[in-house]
């Protein structure tokens, strides 16, 4: 499979699985998290969540300038690592729910991921342009899409595993104190404590304590809010926990491998062999005034694609919590029982380990007749299978009641809810759009960014997808007041302004990608 490919290629897939394990963790678990610790609502949980996401690619301009500066790549990356373990390190400590002061543990809880976020700045960007650079050697050339498609692949391996981890962590933390897990329970707990409930809402609040006690029937419900809210939040501090090992096997595996990746000051000062010379290095005034203005279209127009796309770790996981059936997805490992609303955050990297060779031999096929759309034809067409993603969500989700009808309620039955097929199928073709789009944005930004500007043009990329992120939290402004339909067509609609915007620009992109 890495046939024809720079050695370090698997290397640098195998030293970004824990970012993406870490990544992973955060989009199963961050606004189940906060809800279910601080009783936030869906629309403030969401604030954080696009906050966070949007500071953990801005912050890659940060990374990639200090790279660019001082073309030290490697300790860069090296330095975020650590700096994101700390982060989790922050999150992982176990601190009581309901929490006694909620401003201060919040603010506390912020810090950690804005720290995340700054190690995850340091490192993202840098070891992408560290990868492009592999490419930049022209035995390698010709093979930079499907290269950045394995890497893209394997360090969703990471991905894959980090949901099961934290779902199955929480749920072993619940069994071990004698409870279940039931998704509505930490929403309806606070809003007892509040004094939000309505009648209906108590009575299944009642209900739902005495099923997932294991110790017997529940005499005094103050009691049995106060340990389930603490108990289960505690899961899910122990699975930020795991992030910390993840991160500590990618930090060994960067550090064994750390001299077969390409050192872009030592390259610069020599000139030597098929990479980039000094002289290559100055390219041409007008030339990169025309890369660069083209890398920024694309960043324009790739914001609404991220604006639809990481809705996954926030209103359609919302979605299979208050909505989807969850019974008969059951995995039970002895030890421990794998069921939760966050599971569905581990299909999306299974599809693209299984579909990403599927679409390169597609590709490659095309290749050898001839017929291999350019790269950004290949982003456009993405866009378009993203947009069918919501038009099966806003089908499936017909006739759903209002989320404020479902709050009264105290929640649907497993009668009332959806089959979990619809999400499953959602996150089949979201999948295969996001491999038309981001493995093959990043091989692009990589093959038209001046040398110089390596580093922090990846930053820009990231950075785009930073302004997508910070909208995140209008889909879940939609989701609280719209009917669910409507909230799922206002993501097709950007999905298609990006693709009819990608399709105008095509020629021009492709000439300049020449």
């Amino acid at each position: 499979m890495f046939k024809n490919h720079p050695k370090g290629l698997l290397a640098a897939a195998l030293a970004n699985m824990g970012e993406r394990f870490g990544f992973y963790t955060m989009m199963a678990i961050l606004v189940l998290f906060l809800q279910a610790k601080f009783g936030l609502s869906g629309t403030n949980a969401g604030l954080i969540y696009s906050i966070f996401y949007f500071s953990i690619y801005i912050l890659a301009f940060v990374g990639g300038l200090i790279a660019d500066k001082t073309r030290n790549y490697k300790s860069t990356i090296l330095i975020g690592l650590i700096v994101m373990a700390v982060g989790y390190f922050m999150l992982a400590f176990p601190t009581p729910t309901p929490v006694p002061n909620k401003i201060l543990f919040l603010v506390i809880s912020c810090f950690g991921l804005f720290t995340i976020a700054f190690g995850n700045g340091l490192f993202k960007g840098n070891l992408q342009a560290l990868v492009g650079q592999m490419y930049d050697n022209q035995t390698y050339g010709k093979m930079r899409d499907s290269g950045f498609s394995l890497f893209y692949m394997f360090i969703n391996v990471g991905a894959l595993f980090a949901p099961l981890v934290a779902v199955g962590m929480r749920n072993w933390w619940l069994a071990r104190n004698s409870f279940e897990y039931k998704a509505s329970l930490p929403e309806l707990c606070h809003g007892y404590l509040e004094g939000t409930l309505t009648p209906e809402a108590q009575e299944r609040l009642t209900t739902l304590a005495t099923q997932v006690s294991l110790n017997g029937p529940v005499t005094d419900l103050g009691a049995f809010v106060n340990d389930y809210l603490n108990v289960f939040t505690t899961g899910f501090h122990y699975a930020f926990g795991v992030a910390i090992i993840a991160m500590a096997i990618s930090l060994t595996i960067y550090l064994v491998n750390k001299n077969r990746f390409p050192n872009p000051a030592s390259k610069a000062k020599s000139g030597a062999g098929s990479h980039p010379s000094a002289d290559e290095i100055h390219m041409d005034a007008k030339e990169v005034k025309q890369r660069l203005y083209a890398l920024f279209a694309v960043f324009g127009v790739v914001i609404f694609f991220w604006f639809s796309f990481h809705q996954n770790g926030l209103t359609l996981t919302f979605f299979a919590k208050d909505y989807t059936n969850l019974s008969g997805i059951v995995i039970n490992l002895g030890l421990v029982t794998i069921q939760g609303a966050e599971i569905f955050q581990s299909i999306n990297p299974i599809f693209i380990v299984l579909l990403t060779p599927i679409i390169m031999a597609v590709f490659g096929w095309l290749r050898a007749r001839g017929k291999e759309p350019s790269t950004p034809k290949k982003i456009a067409i993405g866009m378009f299978i993203a947009a069918l993603a919501y038009v099966v969500m806003a089908v499936g989700s017909l006739g759903l009641p209002l989320k404020t009808e479902v709050d009264a309620m105290g929640g649907l039955t497993d009668a009332q809810r959806v089959t979990p097929m619809l999400l499953i199928g959602t996150y089949f073709i979201l999948t295969v759009a996001e491999l038309f789009i981001s493995p093959l944005g990043i091989s692009f930004v990589s093959k038209v960014a001046p040398p110089q500007y390596q580093g922090i043009m990846q930053g820009g990329w990231l950075g785009a997808t930073a302004i997508g992120n910070q909208l995140l939290f209008i889909g879940a402004i939609f989701y609280g007041n719209v009917p669910m339909w409507i909230t799922w067509t206002v993501f097709v609609v950007a999905c298609l302004i990006s693709m009819f915007t990608m399709l105008f620009m095509l020629r021009w992109l492709e000439r300049v990608a020449k």
